[in-house]
């Protein structure tokens, strides 16, 4: 255990501690605090007959409980308080406590200040899953021990013991968890700042300058990787304290990660071009996935090696729920993009495809505007399967855009998954690509999006 990490633990003793939520990585931190001698409250709206067997662990534990319609009382007197992601920062609740002086942090806020090796950090709108997986698949194929949490993999608290110096951490950060950070990674990547879970966030700004804080606590030896194409994280650089190198797919960057004339995906180093992979060797399908690579490449320049680089493009077969195939039944191919929680990641995954495709679309709605996807799915979509609350908007977007009634377009409805794929197994023919892709939120019928391409999947098994 490195010297930090032992003083950390060693002033739990005795600390009143509220944990907000009961989720997998909180589970493990209340475990792990409740050893070191805190005295724990857990702050949740189910009630102790909701936990199941969980339940006897709390108690087992000595755990406190503040449980049902009250649960946030449990954050008076606290002296920290543990924030879930998904718990807004500014509930009035957490933000009196913080003025009584209760220190309010996170697993990842924790990690952060404990962890003694490189982190690299990737938040954006959209790409952020795959990218933070391509730099750990770089990292890990250069001969690194890696580290893969936040969003995906692991609760990286509770494994601190195991890190050691010359390893690398590699997370995956939303909003929500940035929102409160007042410390930045060694190496942070900004993929794309575009509307999404403005149901949460109190406007847009909020939103785009909780995806700033990845950036602000950085030094004069740090790296940020910043996606050119899109204004706002572009405009970032002004924010950028060390080294800044840009992605692009359509310009070209003196420093960071480019297309060559040719279609070589190539490292910038002062205007330098070196060629990496050529981008029809790249495994992943849509062009999407190329400005992925750019990104990843552009953020393990300098630990990984070229060759590295280019062995993950040629071998990578992508992260489950993004453009994943499912099977082919009858000629007709399906694909489960449960991950198009936004329509800017409907429109990467639509684009990804060279002919037009059969979707199905909505879900819980966001408050994100529909307008821009119009045009993308007459485009690119010859017949349309609405659902779920955002189904209605979807449709009404499609019917206004110009172009709809000459597109030969046809808007199907289902009440249901289970309808909306049998409605798709009656209209696909031969040469068909039917996808899910629903430019939306699960929350209305699943509690995330990979509950929801997990059932997408077994429907589409089992036609």
């Amino acid at each position: 255990m490195n010297k930090t990490t032992e003083q950390f633990y060693g002033q739990l003793k005795g600390k009143k501690v509220a944990f907000i939520g009961a989720g997998v990585s909180h589970k493990q931190c209340i475990e792990i605090f409740v050893q070191k001698g805190a005295v724990v409250t857990l702050c949740d709206k189910k009630q102790i007959e909701d936990f199941g067997a969980y339940g006897d662990t709390l108690k087992e534990l000595g755990v406190h409980l503040s449980l049902g319609e009250s649960y946030l009382d449990g954050l008076a007197g606290q002296d920290m308080i543990m924030r879930t992601p998904g718990f807004e920062f500014y509930t009035k609740e957490l933000v009196a406590a913080g003025q009584s002086g209760s220190l309010i942090t996170s697993e990842m806020e924790l990690f952060f200040e404990l962890c003694p090796c490189k982190i690299y950090a990737v938040t954006g709108s959209d790409g952020k899953t795959t990218t933070t997986t391509l730099i750990s698949e770089m990292l890990k194929t250069a001969g690194y021990t890696v580290h893969l949490g936040g969003n995906i993999g692991r609760a990286l608290l509770p494994i601190i013991d195991e890190v050691k110096p010359e390893h690398m951490a590699v997370v995956e950060l939303s909003s929500f968890q940035l929102i409160s950070m007042r410390r930045s990674p060694n190496v942070a990547v900004v993929t794309n700042v575009t509307p999404n879970h403005l149901d949460h966030h109190k406007d847009m700004q909020e939103y785009i300058d909780a995806k700033r804080n990845i950036l602000l606590y950085q030094t004069a030896d740090s790296k940020a990787v910043l996606g050119y194409e899109n204004e706002i994280s572009r405009s970032m650089q002004a924010d950028v304290k060390g080294s800044l190198n840009f992605f692009t797919r359509l310009n070209k960057t003196q420093n960071g990660a480019c297309l060559d004339d040719d279609g070589n995906l190539c490292l910038a180093r002062s205007g330098v071009l070196t060629r990496v992979v050529h981008m029809d060797e790249v495994r992943l399908p849509g062009l999407h996935n190329i400005e992925n690579m750019l990104c990843a490449m552009a953020a393990v320049d300098g630990d990984v090696k070229t060759a590295a680089m280019a062995a993950v493009a040629k071998t990578f077969a992508g992260v489950e729920h993004r453009i994943e195939p499912v099977r082919e039944l009858n000629g007709v191919k399906w694909y489960n993009d449960s991950i198009a929680s936004s329509p800017t990641r409907t429109i990467a995954g639509l684009r990804a495809f060279k002919q037009k495709v059969i979707i199905i679309a909505g879900g819980y709605d966001k408050k994100i505007p529909y307008e821009p996807l119009a045009p993308e799915i007459i485009e690119h979509v010859k017949e349309l399967i609405v659902m779920g609350q955002t189904g209605p908007k979807i449709e009404a977007a499609v019917r206004a855009c110009a172009g709809f009634a000459q597109s030969g377009l046809v808007i199907h409805h289902a009440d249901s998954m289970e309808e909306a794929v049998q409605i798709a197994y009656k209209i696909a023919h031969t040469g068909d690509i039917v996808s899910l892709s629903p430019a939306s939120a699960s929350f209305d019928f699943y509690p995330n999006f990979e509950v929801r391409g997990q059932h997408f999947k077994q429907l589409v098994n089992a036609l």
